[in-house]
């Protein structure tokens, strides 16, 4: 009786994280480029009442009896699918169609972080950052040469260019090349956004912010590629992934899991009820 009040409080423990994890992806299906997130079960030790034992010429084989002690949370797995494109209309808005994480680098502390939220502007110094400050990182020289801190400016300009001109516009195109337009109406690439990928996404660490750390134990290429290459997504301008989270989904795992929690709830009450009655077998 006391196996089955463990396995009840198991059960509840872990579809309480369960309702925790699907509370979260409700509450972030507006955030932007939000991964949700599932909650993997695995049985837990089970009791070995009889060994088994194999056959032979006389005798018939016999199975194991055991008595399996309840569940327990395998995992909480990151589900890295695609989310929606939107059309913002705000040129330093970027989205990833594709496969790849912008790696954005924090000023104060030097860490790297990897991101797929591509709501970035330029700040006073002509830095493309995050809303928190965080540098964003690719090709940072007009010569596509030496990767930094990419910078908007005039720095790079061809020899033709006014010394006095200033950056008067500037677009990101699908291959992440910064385009720059002077004032004096001369062009030039200023820098190249580069996109990571890694061998294994479910090591990364959610950060808050909708950053990710963790990115040497998960597998990082060796060197970022720029966007539409070697299977890389390309970037849309001017647009924001949205969440992944699909609420249908969500309500109906959070129906499932409300009715999962009542079950192992009422194993507990019931095995309470069978050892009142073993109790009161003496009178």
């Amino acid at each position: 009786m006391i196996r089955s009040l463990n396995s009840g409080v198991t059960g509840i423990q872990q579809f309480q994280e369960r309702l925790d994890v699907i509370a979260n992806n409700i509450a972030n299906v507006n955030t932007t480029a939000y991964k949700s997130a599932r909650v993997n079960f695995t049985d837990s030790f089970s009791q070995t009442l009889r060994t088994s034992a194999a056959g032979g010429a006389s005798s018939s084989g016999q199975g194991a009896l055991q008595v399996g002690t309840g569940v327990n949370t395998a995992a909480i797995q990151n589900l890295f699918g695609q989310g929606a494109i939107s059309r913002t209309g705000n040129a330093t808005d970027l989205a990833i169609s594709g496969q790849g994480f912008f790696t954005v680098r924090d000023v104060i502390s030097g860490s790297t972080f990897a991101t797929r939220a591509g709501e970035f502007h330029t700040d006073a110094n002509g830095y493309v950052v995050t809303d928190k400050g965080m540098r964003m990182q690719g090709y940072s020289n007009a010569g596509l040469s030496t990767q930094g801190d990419i910078k908007i400016d005039s720095t790079g300009a061809p020899a033709t260019a006014s010394p006095t001109a200033t950056v008067a516009s500037y677009a990101i195109d699908q291959t992440g090349k910064v385009n720059v337009r002077l004032s004096d109406g001369s062009e030039f690439v200023r820098g190249q956004v580069l996109l990571q990928n890694f061998s294994d996404p479910q090591v990364l660490v959610k950060e808050g912010d909708n950053l990710f750390s963790g990115l040497s134990s998960a597998g990082p290429l060796a060197t970022p590629l720029s966007p539409g290459s070697s299977g890389m997504g390309k970037l849309e301008a001017g647009a924001l992934e949205l969440s992944n989270v699909d609420l249908a989904i969500e309500f109906s795992s959070l129906i499932t899991t409300q009715r999962a929690f009542q079950a192992n709830a009422r194993i507990i009450t019931t095995s309470d009820e069978v050892l009142q009655e073993l109790v009161n077998l003496k009178r």
